[in-house]
């Protein structure tokens, strides 16, 4: 007899009650997601693998949860680990307290500065992780032709990696103008991924372009920010992520599409989510107790963060309490709130035990930050007359505006309006290829002097930096270099805060536990500039990303993401 079927026929003889099971909860309750109902019985485990329920079973090791109610693992169904600051081991260690037992991440953000090499760091780590995490391949590195990467990923570079077996499929499509255009690189991608899961990402599209990019077999989108943009998605049988991060917060506005009606065709999702936001709040944990408290049905939301994410990406295994199914399952004190008291992942219990039997992976993408020694004068914003267009941020959102202006004009150069809300905004090439700067403008951070740099700009990871003094942005670049990346804030020509993300300088070598730490007076450092956005760092790091409308910008230029060309003023 094989290993296989040796392990099978143990389950069967402890699913009949003929011998132990590893593990047994009992004395509980369990949320049946296909009735909606909470029934009465034990949750017998073999290995990985639930054998039985709705009974009295006998176990090696047995746990009482008398009182409790078990529902399935929550499955995160498009995040960037990067985004959490930390690595992909300390990301595992962070989530699965709060129920997350499967994570599906696009590691585009360390694709766009190391390339396969980045990728591969991922795979490596998605086998040792302890939640299950699956990768989508980045489809889009660059994400457009109109900055400047650190890497180039081509289908014949993603190809040797989609039969790894923690691959999945392809990641958010972000140049949906590529392929509505049928860019000849976009669509020998879509061919090679059709019959896979291809994730979408179509901010605003709408009519017969959403039908068109709806043709090319790409069935998801996190992007949605509207009930009327939902509902179009989902009519045309689009797959809806719903989306709550520490930016892009989407989930109030999408919150009456979570029904039972429509529960088998959502999902939820954080996308970008950091460990300060994750520890003051939760994580999809976080989604659900929002959700409900907004009116979901609690059928609904339970649904949304399991079976349906499941059954979305093709995880036939899981997402279910049910005999034959992955024992992958969160214990709660109570429903409504989604309060967790235990998680198991695997059949194995939570705790600091399983983390440390995990090997190490190296980290990767160490002194990636390769930009110029910049100055004052490389800051300069100079124009033909006072009228420009400034970026015009939405708090909550990444979703900017489109905002005419007028500023201060003399000599060629344009100024900052503190008192209009209006300051300047950088992108500085830092992967080594050129040493391009842009200059432009922001609106609504209400900074009041110094500046803020991060390394993290999505997607190219180029430096930007948003700031009302040009010498206090040129201290800030260069700090960023001598930290291999992070965040830096500087008021009056002094460092006042900063972060270290030395791999690939997107991530920290820290636990999540200290980058937590870390990033409270952070946050305080950007509040004594006069900043006023909830989360200043994110915000800033999504002005680079030209796939999202109306304004951005990129080491290249200021970007009109509609007509996906420069402005020229």
């Amino acid at each position: 007899m094989n290993d296989v079927s040796a392990f099978l026929a143990r389950a069967i003889a402890a699913g009949r009650g003929a011998e132990q099971a590893d593990l047994v909860l009992k004395g509980g309750r369990i949320f049946d997601l296909v009735a909606g109902e909470t029934r009465k019985g034990d949750v017998a485990i073999v290995g990985d693998r639930i054998v039985g329920t709705l009974d009295d079973y006998r176990g090696k090791v047995e746990i009482d949860i008398s009182g409790q109610i078990v529902v399935p693992g929550f499955i995160d169904t498009h995040l960037h680990v990067e985004s959490s600051l930390i690595t992909p081991l300390e990301f595992d260690r962070c989530v699965l307290a709060h129920g997350v037992t499967t994570a599906i991440c696009d590691p585009h953000e360390i694709a766009n500065v190391l390339g396969v090499p980045g990728l591969q760091y991922f795979l490596d780590a998605a086998l040792v992780t302890a939640l299950d995490l699956k990768v989508q391949l980045s489809s889009c590195v660059p994400a457009t032709h109109l900055e400047t990467a650190g890497a180039r990923l081509e289908v014949g570079d993603l190809l040797p990696l989609a039969a790894h077996p923690k691959a999945l499929g392809l990641a958010e499509f972000m140049n949906f103008p590529g392929v509505l255009a049928g860019d000849p690189a976009c669509l020998a991608k879509l061919a090679a991924f059709q019959g896979r899961p291809i994730d979408g990402h179509s901010p605003l599209l709408s009519g017969r372009d959403l039908n068109g990019y709806l043709s090319a077999g790409i069935r998801t989108d996190h992007e949605a920010t509207n009930l009327r943009e939902g509902q179009e998605k989902l009519d045309k049988g689009m797959q809806l992520l719903i989306r709550e991060g520490s930016v892009c917060k989407d989930l109030h506005a999408l919150a009456p599409l979570i029904t039972e009606r429509n529960s088998p065709f959502i999902a939820f999702c954080t996308d970008d989510r950091n460990p300060l936001d994750i520890a003051e709040e939760g994580h999809l944990d976080f989604l659900i107790r929002t959700a409900i408290a907004l009116g979901a049905p609690p059928l609904a939301a339970y649904r949304t963060a399991s079976i349906s994410a499941a059954r979305i990406f093709r995880l036939s295994d899981r997402g279910l309490i049910a005999p034959g199914w992955r024992a992958d399952l969160v214990v709660l004190d109570d429903l409504e709130t989604c309060a967790v008291a235990r998680v198991i992942t695997a059949g194995r219990l939570v705790d600091e035990a399983l983390f440390a039997a995990r090997p190490s992976v190296e980290p990767v993408g160490r002194r990636s930050v390769k930009a110029r020694r910049v100055s004052a004068e490389d800051f300069l914003a100079r124009g033909q007359g006072p009228s420009t267009q400034a970026i015009g941020v939405i708090p909550g959102k990444i979703i900017t505006e489109r905002v005419p202006v007028s500023l201060p004009f003399a000599n060629g150069l344009r100024g900052v309006d503190l008192d209009k809300d209006i300051v300047k905004v950088a992108v500085v090439a830092r992967h080594g290829h050129n040493d391009n700067i842009a200059v432009a403008f922001v609106r609504g951070f209400g900074m009041k002097r110094g500046a803020i740099a991060s390394s993290i700009g999505h997607d190219s990871h180029n430096i930007c930096v948003v700031g009302a003094s040009d010498a206090d942005m040129a201290v800030a670049v260069n700090r960023l270099n001598a930290l291999e990346g992070g965040f830096v804030v500087v008021d009056g020509g002094r460092v006042i805060g900063e972060m270290a993300l030395p791999v690939a300088g997107l991530m920290s070598l820290l636990s999540f536990e200290e980058v937590h730490k870390a990033l409270v007076p952070l946050r305080a450092a950007a509040k004594s500039l006069g900043v006023t956005l909830a989360e200043p760092f994110l915000q800033v790091a999504f002005l680079p990303l030209p796939v999202i409308p109306h304004l951005k910008i990129t080491d290249m230029g200021l970007v009109d993401v509609d007509r996906f060309e420069f402005v020229r003023d």
